[in-house]
């Protein structure tokens, strides 16, 4: 690689990308940053007005397109990639950041409580990951597939997120399966563990207490940015990530260690 290629999104440039998620928070970051590094943007989120203003602050004219879907609607998955993968004459990338969130006490979950996180968390990533590994090894071009799990995967649930730890530890062994089954056909699939971000899933019912506890716990004192978090996405998309291939990299600033 010569000396002018070392910039985070090498290869990234003029190649499509779907970011799920991309309302806001991490997944809005992650848009941003992809649209930065020259790829072009496919951004999915369920919020309309959420999705197209993140596309709105992308360069226009670069080919970028907000497509409204709800994760949930799991039998269009493979249109919701077709759509994608036919704007830009090709799929390089699926950075998936999606999930949705019940906090409550353990003893009230509720099979609906249940049933939503996992079907969105971790049903529903396993066939857009299959979707778009389908669609990259169909181009035969290869491809990045990064999921995103929590922390909590690893040391268990906290402040009443029980479905929705089981739903990502879940997604972490998944991501390695497709790992195994895509390498040959040069998709690497990954995933992301964040630590305590700053995104407003974070403050979802979740007492400042416990939030000021986390800042405490972690040996930087502070919560993530979003910004952080897409820096990684990225670099897993790039060229310079070709030999990580059903890894969890942990993003946390220390509070979790492993």
């Amino acid at each position: 690689m010569s000396a002018g290629r070392w910039n985070l999104g090498a290869g990234l440039e003029g190649r499509g990308v779907i970011v799920t998620g991309a309302a806001s928070g991490i997944g809005r970051a992650t848009a941003l940053a992809m649209a930065a590094a020259g790829a072009k943007v496919a951004a999915v989120d369920r919020d309309e007005t959420g999705v197209r203003a993140t596309v709105a602050e992308l360069e226009q004219g670069a080919g970028h397109v907000a497509i409204v879907f709800d994760l949930a609607d799991i039998a269009s998955i493979p249109d919701l990639v077709a759509e994608a993968d036919r704007a830009f004459d090709g799929l390089w990338a699926l950075a998936h950041v999606a999930a949705v969130l019940r906090r409550q006490p353990l003893d009230e979950v509720t099979e609906a409580d249940w049933d939503l996180q996992i079907d969105v968390n971790l049903k529903a990533s396993f066939f857009l990951n299959r979707a778009a590994g389908r669609a990259m090894i169909a181009r035969g071009r290869g491809g990045r597939i990064i999921n995103f799990t929590s922390g909590a995967w690893l040391v268990g649930p906290v402040s009443g997120s029980d479905a929705y730890v089981a739903s990502k530890g879940g997604l972490v062994s998944m991501t390695r399966g497709f790992a195994r089954s895509y390498g040959p056909h040069g998709i690497l699939v990954n995933a992301v563990s964040p630590g305590q971000i700053d995104t407003p899933m974070q403050h979802v019912d979740n007492p400042p207490e416990i939030v000021a506890a986390g800042m405490a716990a972690c040996p930087l004192r502070r919560m993530g940015r979003p910004e952080e978090l897409a820096a990684v996405v990225v670099f897993l998309a790039s060229e310079h990530a070709s030999f990580i291939n059903g890894a969890t990299i942990n993003v946390s600033g220390g509070l979790i260690m492993y």
